[in-house]
């Protein structure tokens, strides 16, 4: 089934916020997401580099730097331009040019921002132990400076929606589905 107009929420948010929860929940209720950091590993992985901070941070920065500051974007957009979904989450927005490159194609398209303390964050991390995720406070603020230093903060600031975090999965959720069906009413008219 072809839709004449999908809907377009993108995520924001410091590493280990709680992007990763919302993109779980939102594919358990049947729709599609695009992992804008996927993008990233996979070109480590093309490249035959550990999939590291270190490494994911610099391939990050240079592909901003070699195909201009909204090149992962670009990247995703020919990957949701064949999606057949009305709903589409983009997990993972960093910069403004990002957002800018998404509404020039997309001119719906809003941002999410889930916020949580440095503190909170740092925890989930930990816990969470993905290969590229930080194991020291040290290597967890080089983490977080470098996606300030890519605009993230910028993103965060204008974020069309807020949720903050600081509780329970199951409170980030309930937040989200309330936040949905406040404000993306046709959604579950699409959903069907």
């Amino acid at each position: 089934m072809a839709f004449k107009r999908k809907i377009l929420i993108g995520t924001t948010g410091m590493p280990g916020a709680g992007k990763d929860t919302i993109r779980r929940f939102i594919q358990k209720l049947g729709f599609q997401v695009i992992v804008m950091g996927d993008e990233v590993r996979s070109e480590a992985k093309r490249r035959g580099l550990d999939i590291t901070p270190e490494n994911l941070g610099r391939i990050m920065l240079e592909m901003r730097r070699v195909e201009g500051p909204a090149a992962i974007a670009k990247r995703c957009i020919q990957k949701i331009k064949s999606m057949d979904s009305p709903f589409i989450l983009i997990d993972g927005i960093r910069s403004l040019h990002e957002v800018e490159e998404f509404r020039r194609i997309f001119p719906d398209f809003k941002v999410l921002a889930v916020h949580a303390s440095p503190k909170t964050r740092f925890k989930r991390l930990l816990r969470r132990g993905r290969e590229d995720d930080p194991k020291s406070w040290e290597d967890f603020m080089k983490r977080d400076m470098r996606e300030l230093s890519v605009g993230l903060g910028d993103v965060i600031a204008t974020a069309d929606y807020m949720l903050v975090n600081e509780g329970t999965k199951g409170e980030l959720e309930e937040n989200l589905m309330r936040l949905l069906k406040r404000e993306v009413k046709e959604l579950w008219t699409l959903r069907g």
